[in-house]
């Protein structure tokens, strides 16, 4: 995890749960003396994130069950990192799924005091990141647009007049619905997790997947963004499997970036990546 992330020491639960009461129903001793939640359980999950969000950051925060709740210290590493990559003080960032949890916009505001500009296609999703920034004044000026053709990603949201820094984007990485389960499960068993409802992270169909999986719409990603080259410095996306570099990286060659990195995460047990490019 990256140097200057505020979460890389051992989570203080009893700081946390004065920020968040309701957290304090989750958190037990586990056989190694150490407080911990079951990360298995979704509402622990949602409840450690609200706790984490509200002590670092004062924001008051909550998604419904059924929304994607994301790992923050994880998605905060993303953004350590692009504010290396883009190295300016003033930041204007374009979040392509931002989803209910709203978390991009959060961080880059709240940790960087960056601009952020955040698309959705799920008008539900959208209108709840619409209700969290009504609740926290510090995040006022985050502007939210709606995708309304589930075929574009940067197209219709991208506007004539607009300039932005980065790009960020939190792909959707199975194919479907049944490969979500299958995956899940596998976790599941890789695990010996016992609980009945182990998709710890929740998420609708649009966050977890789209037809294709993640290397599909990345493609397609890559291949929209060079019509936005003067209105985007870098353009980036998590990628949650190694061995589709290989493919992305192959299209993206063809459409002749200036340059483009492949930014390996250290996120503890579990490592991610990010890809990167820009024409300019």
């Amino acid at each position: 995890m990256n140097a200057n992330n505020p979460f890389l020491e051992s989570y203080d639960f009893e700081a946390l749960t004065q920020h968040h009461p309701s957290l304090k129903q989750f958190v037990f001793v586990n056989k190694y003396g150490t407080e911990t939640i079951r990360f298995a359980d979704q509402k622990a999950v949602k409840a450690l994130n609200a706790a984490l969000l509200k002590m670092q950051y004062g924001i008051l925060w909550e998604i419904p069950n059924e929304n994607l709740c994301p790992p923050i210290p994880g998605r905060l590493d993303y953004l350590l990192h692009i504010d290396e990559l883009v190295a300016k003080k003033k930041i204007h960032l374009l979040d392509i799924g931002t989803g209910a949890n709203l978390i991009y916009p959060i961080l880059a505001v709240c940790h960087f005091k960056w601009s952020c500009t955040a698309s959705e296609t799920n008008m539900k999703s959208l209108r709840h990141a619409e209700e969290i920034i009504k609740k926290n004044p510090t995040l006022s000026a985050v502007v939210l647009r709606a995708q309304k053709n589930e075929k574009s990603i940067l197209e219709n949201i991208i506007l004539p007049d607009d300039f932005f820094d980065v790009v960020v984007c939190n792909p959707p990485f199975y194919k479907s619905a049944e490969d979500a389960q299958k995956q899940n499960q596998r976790k599941v068993k890789n695990l010996k997790i016992r609980e009945k409802k182990t998709l710890n992270f929740g998420g609708l169909s649009n966050e977890l997947w789209t037809e294709g999986g993640e290397v599909i719409f990345l493609k397609k990603m890559i291949l929209e963004s060079t019509k936005f080259k003067r209105q985007v410095h870098w353009f980036t996306s998590l990628v949650s499997k190694k061995e589709h570099l290989k493919s992305l990286l192959h299209t993206m060659k063809k459409t002749k970036p200036k340059h483009y990195k492949v930014i390996d995460l250290d996120l503890g047990n579990k490592s991610s990546r990010v890809i990167a490019w820009t024409f300019t």
